[in-house]
């Protein structure tokens, strides 16, 4: 009897805290379980640094605020057969979402200009262009799967993952709800 063949999942966190990650390691003692079901092949908890072409699942926790992270979001649809937006700023945007209600100059002069004392300057070099809006992760790219909460906990992204891993689609509104 052959084993069955591993998933290839790969994650990233866009705009956001990356407090979704914080409750992937949460899962404990399950990640050993986990790692012999799937090759984590991308990730901010593995050193690759290429997304690699063919994947089965990708994970894309955060908003679309900057450039970078819309390029990330197209990138991650282009290689990944599922994708799954997980907590609440993949979601529905949340906090860095709350910056949609001011003009970007407005909010980049009072980042950079207002609230300086020393060398009050915009940047130019090391920091991504922000996008005039910022939107949840379907706003950029159709999305398979929705986890919500802030974080969602550990055992709401163990459901899910067990669920890809068994080939079935999950449903995350029986295990998460929105800031939970």
């Amino acid at each position: 009897m052959s084993a069955s063949p591993k998933i290839r999942v790969a994650t990233t966190w866009l705009d956001g805290c990356s407090g979704c990650h914080m409750s992937f390691l949460d899962m404990d003692e399950r990640l050993i379980e986990l790692i012999q079901q799937v090759d984590i092949v991308y990730s901010p908890l593995v050193d690759a640094k290429t997304l690699p072409d063919h994947l089965d699942v990708g994970i894309l926790e955060g908003s679309i605020s900057s450039e970078e992270d819309l390029e990330k979001a197209l990138e991650f649809r282009r290689h990944c057969r599922i994708l799954v937006s997980l907590g609440d700023c993949a979601v529905n945007g949340n906090v860095p979402a709350m910056r949609n209600h001011f003009k970007l100059a407005d909010v980049i002069n009072r980042a950079y200009r207002d609230n300086v004392t020393l060398q009050p300057q915009i940047p130019s070099r090391g920091v991504p262009a922000l996008l005039s809006v910022v939107k949840p992760v379907h706003g950029v790219v159709g999305v398979d799967v929705f986890v919500p909460g802030c974080p969602p906990s550990a055992d709401a992204i163990w459901y899910v993952l067990s669920e890809l891993i068994a080939g079935r689609r999950p449903d995350p509104s029986s295990v998460t709800r929105f800031g939970a």
